[in-house]
């Protein structure tokens, strides 16, 4: 087989920037679609880069696209540090969620702060409590939101549409990257300079809480590094797939005095 011609070369690299092209202007149309469709979505963001992704196609388009994301309060420093870049990149109201700190502190009590190395079923208790109470509270009143969920996230994902019913909400979900091929996810962020986790530079390939997560080696599974002292278990938090569930708390008194909400 002979060597690739700069001809070739050239003919590549221009059908590369087509299909580029075209899926930003796909996801571009989908996200302006969303913001007109609905009266309150939002972005439920982890920081992760595909959420870098989707927060700056609402950014691009000035979509009606609300953002939020979750400080479980065991966060990487430099998941954190994306919040204050987004803010200055995208001069876009990030609004930040935390989980009930009462609720925090009797797991503390009877789980141990890191307990969740003991089995299944309290790691799950305690992203129910740092995560998805958090992000019940944060969808009242909402009519949709958007993740930045994709197949290629492992077999978990591997049926995920783009638009689907979150039937346990009562409102539609939407995961406008869903069939995007990590090829995809850089190129738009190289294309864009979006700005992403540092992590990212050190072999972290999902990212999420601190102890839960390392980075991963060379042909390990995307999310091999979540919660990899576990033995078959899925590699969700209960964000996207059924688990152990906390009440949601409405808004109250009660919330208003146990969690910190706002745009700090």
């Amino acid at each position: 087989m002979g060597a690739t011609s700069p001809q070739e070369i050239d003919a590549l690299a221009a059908d590369s920037r087509r299909r580029a092209e075209h899926a930003e202007r796909e996801l571009f149309a989908r996200v302006q679609a969303i913001g007109s469709r609905f009266s309150r979505p939002a972005l439920a963001s982890s920081l992760s880069a595909e959420d870098m992704v989707l927060l700056d196609a609402i950014a691009a388009t000035g979509a009606a696209i609300d953002v939020f994301a979750i400080d479980t309060g065991r966060l990487h420093a430099e998941t954190l540090a994306l919040v204050d870049a987004a803010r200055a990149r995208y001069g876009v109201a990030i609004e930040i969620v935390r989980p009930l700190a009462g609720r925090i502190e009797a797991y503390v009590r009877e789980h141990g702060l890191n307990g969740f190395h003991d089995g299944v079923s309290q790691r799950y208790l305690c992203c129910a409590i740092r995560k998805v109470e958090p992000l019940g509270r944060a969808l009242q009143g909402r009519d949709a939101w958007l993740t930045g969920q994709r197949r290629a996230h492992g077999p978990e994902r591997a049926g995920l549409q783009a638009e689907e019913r979150d039937a346990e909400r009562g409102i539609a979900k939407f995961s406008p990257l869903a069939e995007w091929s990590d090829d995809a996810l850089w190129s738009f962020v190289k294309r864009r300079d979006v700005p992403v986790n540092a992590l990212y530079a050190r072999g972290y390939a999902s990212i999420g809480c601190e102890p839960c997560t390392r980075a991963i080696r060379s042909g390990e599974d995307p999310r091999a590094g979540r919660w990899w002292w576990e033995q078959g278990a899925a590699k969700e938090c209960g964000l996207h797939l059924p688990g152990i569930r906390v009440e949601p708390v409405a808004t109250s008194a009660q919330a208003s005095s146990d969690a910190v909400t706002g745009l700090d």
